[in-house]
C-alpha cells in the first residue's frame, strides 16, 4: 500500500512540474518598499492626541456610565466610581483592573 501511494504521490508531482510554465515575469516581482514610521519620527515624551469624538461611544466598563477626558494625565475619568483609564499612544485602556483609583473631594464623601 505504501509502495502505491508513493509511486502515486512521485508521478503527480512530476507531471504537475511538467504543465506549469515558469514565466520571468513572476521572477521579475520584488519587494514592494512603503515608507514607514520609525520610532525617531516620534518625538520624546509625545503621546499621539486622543480623538476626542470617542467620547461619544466609549462607557465605562463596570458603571456603562459616559466617561470625561482628561488631558493633562491622558486618561479618560469616571467621576462616579473614581477611576482613570491610561490612554497609551492613543488608545484607550479600558480594562478595570488596569484602572487607577483616584482621590474624591471631601465634599463628595458621606459626613461620618
Amino acid at each position: 500500500m505504501f509502495k502505491n501511494v508513493l509511486s502515486r504521490f512521485l508521478s503527480e508531482t512530476l507531471l504537475f512540474q511538467r504543465n506549469v510554465k515558469h514565466t520571468p515575469s513572476l521572477r521579475r516581482v520584488g519587494a514592494i518598499s512603503a515608507p514607514l514610521r520609525s520610532f525617531t519620527d516620534a518625538k520624546d515624551g509625545e503621546q499621539p492626541p486622543f480623538d476626542a469624538a470617542l467620547l461619544e461611544v466609549l462607557v465605562c466598563p463596570l458603571s456603562k456610565k459616559p466617561l470625561r477626558y482628561e488631558a493633562k494625565t491622558n486618561e479618560l475619568i469616571n467621576e462616579e466610581l473614581g477611576i482613570a483609564y491610561p490612554i497609551i499612544d492613543g488608545i484607550p485602556n479600558m480594562i478595570p483592573q488596569e484602572a487607577r483609583l483616584i482621590k474624591r473631594e471631601a465634599s463628595d464623601t458621606p459626613a461620618q
